[in-house]
């Protein structure tokens, strides 16, 4: 089995996609030639030729405006977005276009479209680079959010997204592609789109997280474990549709959770995880389900990010902080 860090796990999806599917096309700003702003795709152009991996100009709308009119027409678009923070150019198509056509059309048209696009903190990125946008995203009908967390997942996912209906946001962590390498099987193979993972198992607290978040909530275990603490970890990997049974049975186990993100604190994925497990398990909890959250500011300059991004500390004290409730 390979060893593969996330970049070129999520290469190797698209290469085996276009090897499978001949409606499976690549195209954005420098994804050609260059390989994209981080190489994502280099080398495909080269092998699939210019009519299947190409550039765009410098214009998100069109990137998105293409995706959809690709769709309609039955193939299978990857539009790669080189930022998080330029996706906003290209939110009329995604939001307004591609994730109503199902509905809009009484299902005779289809959006089976994947945007790609880097994000996440942690990087000394300029503005505009970082930003967690997913619970924009993930309050849009219609559209599927996926956030990976390993190579092997990343490469599962994303052969699941390309061969899905449904528009899907892929959203691939800065920090993560090249934290680590792991083994990925060689060839096709598909993880299922909203199924969450149990990373780690635990009987004493649950805590909820996806991306880069999960290492974080990681670390904090491994710590909280000298205290005799058992934290279980559930990584969502999909945020749109939630894995809701999974986190339910979790909950129900250890009767404590905190929930991880990146993304600032109010109104986000967080707070939509807590009100489903109030929904559904409030009866078996015995603390209030905490959020460890980025602070409602606007993304703030390098000098200050490491201390704006959540931390083993601040999840550390978070789940006493349930522990003794």
């Amino acid at each position: 089995m390979a060893q593969m860090n996330m970049k070129e796990a999520i290469r190797d999806a698209m290469r085996v996609e276009l090897e499978r599917d001949p409606n499976v096309i690549i195209f954005g700003e420098d994804v050609g030639n260059v390989g994209g702003v981080f190489r994502v795709t280099e080398g495909l152009q080269k092998t699939f030729g210019e009519e299947r991996v190409f550039d765009t100009p410098l214009a998100e709308s069109a990137i998105g405006g293409l995706a959809v009119g690709l769709g309609i027409q039955g193939f299978r678009p990857i539009a790669e977005i080189q930022f998080v923070g330029f996706i906003f150019e290209a939110l009329d198509q995604m939001v307004i276009q591609a994730a109503r056509m199902r509905y809009r059309s009484g299902g005779r048209y289809n959006s089976p479209i994947v945007f790609r696009t880097p994000f996440g903190g942690g990087v000394k990125a300029a503005e505009l680079h970082t930003d967690s946008l997913e619970g924009l995203f993930t309050q849009t009908p219609g559209i599927k959010v996926v956030v990976p967390s390993n190579p092997y997942d990343a490469k599962g996912l994303l052969i699941a997204a390309i061969r899905d209906n449904d528009p899907v946001f892929f959203m691939e962590h800065l920090n993560l592609y090249h934290a680590f390498r792991a083994e990925v099987p060689e060839g096709e193979y598909t993880v299922e789109l909203g199924k969450a993972n149990i990373v780690r198992e635990g009987s004493d607290v649950t805590i909820i997280s996806y991306g880069m978040t999960v290492h974080t909530a990681t670390k904090a275990a491994d710590e909280l474990e000298k205290s005799g603490i058992k934290a279980e970890i559930i990584d969502l990997r999909t945020l749109n549709p939630l894995d809701i049974d999974t986190i339910v049975a979790s909950v129900k186990k250890t009767n404590r959770a905190i929930v991880v993100q990146e993304a600032q604190k109010s109104a986000g994925i967080a707070a939509e995880v807590i009100a489903q497990i109030n929904e559904n398990a409030i009866l078996h909890l015995e603390a209030p389900v905490l959020r460890v959250a980025g602070p409602d500011t606007v993304y703030p300059f390098a000098q200050i990010e490491d201390t704006w991004l959540p931390t083993p500390a601040r999840i550390i004290a978070a789940v006493n902080k349930v522990l003794e409730y």
